[in-house]
Order: C-alpha cells, then sequence, then structure tokens
C-alpha cells in the first residue's frame, strides 16, 4: 500500500491523516510545535513490516482542525480524538506511539483507555504520576513563576512573537541555541535564541521549509492551546490519581535530551520503575536529542520493531 493523505472526521473534528500499510493499526502522536511529517521515517519502514500506520496531524495541527475556545484542548479532547479516530479507521484497538507532547497523550490513551490501546511506546517525555497541586501553581510555589509555561499561558502573545518570522521560530526551536525557558522581565521565548547557519545532519532545508511554510499558513494558536491546559488537565485528571500505567509499554529517549536531563529528569525516570510496571525497555540513545525520531530514525525503527514483535 503506498502512502496516503487523507481527512477523517472524528469527535466533531477534521482530523488530516498520513497513512501506509495494512495489519495491526499504529497511531503515531506528533509533539510541539511538529506535524504528521515528523514521523516520516517510521512510517514506511512499520509498514513494511506489517502494520497499518497512522500519523495524524494533531488536533490544532496542520490539515486538522483547530478549534478557537481554549478549553478544547484538555487531555481529555485529545485522548478522546485518538480514541474515535481509531473507531473512524474501522477498529477496535491501536497501539499508540508518541513523541514530546504526544508522548503525554499516548501514555494518557493508555492510562484512561488501555481497553483500545493495548500498548504504548513513548519518545521524550516520561511518564509523570499526577502531582500533589496544579502544575503551574507547584512551579510558583517554589519560586518560579516565570516557566516558560507561564509565559505561553496569555492568548496571543508568543503567537505573535513566533509570527514575526517562522523561519527562524522553527530554526530557534529545533536546533538553536539559547532559547529562553525561564522568561525574564520584558524578553520573549525567543528574544536570546541563537540559529547556525546551517541545520544539523538530521534535517534538512527541505524539511525545514516543510514545517515553516505549514506553520505560516496556520499559525500555531492551537499548539500553544495544548500548554494553556496544563492546569485544567490536572483538574480533569483527577479520578486517576495514583493509578499505573496498565500496558506493556516502551520509553526511547535521547542522552542529551533535557526532558531526561538534570535532577527532574532523572528522578522521572526512576519513577517510571515504579508507575510504568510493564516497561519492557527503557531506551536512552547516546548523543541525540530531543527531536529522537528524526535525528536517530534507525536506532528509534529498530526499538519500535523490537518492541512491537515482543507483543
Amino acid at each position: 500500500m503506498t502512502q496516503q493523505s487523507r481527512v477523517v472526521k472524528a469527535n466533531g473534528i477534521d482530523i488530516a491523516i498520513t497513512e501506509q500499510g495494512t495489519g495491526p493499526l499504529l497511531l503515531l502522536c506528533h509533539g510541539w510545535p511538529e506535524l504528521s511529517y515528523s514521523w516520516r521515517h517510521q512510517i514506511p519502514v512499520l509498514a513494511a513490516a506489517g502494520y497499518r500506520v497512522v500519523a495524524p496531524d494533531m488536533r490544532g495541527y496542520g490539515g486538522t482542525s483547530a478549534p478557537a475556545d481554549i478549553n478544547a484542548y484538555s487531555i481529555l479532547d485529545l485522548v478522546g480524538d485518538m480514541v474515535a479516530l481509531v473507531k473512524a479507521l474501522g477498529e477496535t484497538q491501536a497501539i499508540i506511539i508518541g513523541h514530546d507532547w504526544g508522548a503525554n497523550v499516548a501514555w494518557h490513551c493508555a492510562l484512561f483507555r488501555p481497553d483500545v490501546f493495548p500498548a504504548v511506546a513513548a519518545l521524550s517525555v516520561p511518564f509523570a504520576k499526577r502531582a500533589s497541586m496544579r502544575p503551574l501553581a507547584k512551579l510558583r510555589r517554589n519560586g518560579i513563576a516565570n516557566f516558560y509555561w507561564h509565559y505561553f499561558q496569555t492568548p496571543g502573545v508568543v503567537e505573535a512573537e513566533f509570527a514575526k518570522d517562522w523561519n527562524f521560530a522553527i530554526r530557534a526551536v529545533m536546533y538553536g541555541r539559547g532559547v529562553s525557558l525561564i522568561q525574564k522581565p520584558e524578553t520573549g521565548f525567543l528574544d536570546h535564541a541563537v540559529v547556525p547557519d546551517a541545520p544539523p545532519a538530521w534535517i534538512s532545508e527541505a524539511e525545514l521549509a516543510h514545517y515553516v511554510e505549514t506553520f505560516k499558513r496556520t499559525g500555531l494558536a492551537g499548539g500553544f492551546n495544548w500548554y494553556r491546559n496544563i492546569d485544567r488537565n490536572w483538574d480533569l485528571s483527577a479520578p486517576w490519581q495514583g493509578a499505573k500505567i496498565p500496558v506493556p509499554a516502551v520509553f526511547i529517549a535521547g542522552a542529551k535530551d533535557g526532558t531526561i536531563q538534570g535532577e527532574m529528569g532523572a528522578a522521572r525516570l526512576r519513577e517510571m520503575e515504579t508507575i510504568v510496571p510493564h516497561m519492557r525497555e527503557v531506551l536512552i540513545i547516546d548523543k541525540a536529542g530531543h527531536w529522537i525520531q528524526q535525528e536517530r530514525p534507525k536506532e528509534v525503527n529498530e526499538a519500535l520493531l523490537r518492541f512491537l514483535s515482543g507483543l
């Protein structure tokens, strides 16, 4: 089966998908600020191995609907999209695979609906148990009131910053230096970013252009709205307080990825030993960063196929 793109109606929205192959269904969920295109190295390989591979543009991205209501981007909406997509594709189950924010969606798909998602593969973002209080409030309690999550909360501010120069913004996020995760007074997310003259070997000018031209056309308000539901997600997930991931799992990340570095990152990796009891493998790829499935596709594909073959 050749690769095709189409739009599927599910959960009250239009979801643009890239699809290839036949066999058991795999759903590939991208993160921020990405697209289904981020799985371009995985889709044909997984399809050739005997799977029906579907990579959606997630809610608010690319060719998928981007509701204006900020509240339409909660974790329940995002998981609901994937549940409804499985049904719209004529299936009853899918193995869920996610990267970055998509990993968070994948973890919660397995947590909320293990009957639909009997296995989960997560890239870059470990599963974290529900905190004792709202995440933004917890940061403030710890003396951090200017984290980039806080900066992203005010609608329109960060959207305008990115829209000034989409080419610079996407390059800064993907491979630049100096992006300000802690915002100083009167500074934006990208004010101190430095972008090297040439992109790294793992992404070409043409591939970068695909992201840039898409976000020029669609904007990224939907993607920022995911962040504007961080505290609300904590409220909505109360019924799962203390719950563990009940299905087989694999975790893959780059050793240089900030999400697993430092005291907090190391703690989250250790924590997964108890809250993801059916973990089959934790693979940390040496000298790789955050955009792991694009940076190191061979190792990622091999790990995914190893996991899938063992199910």
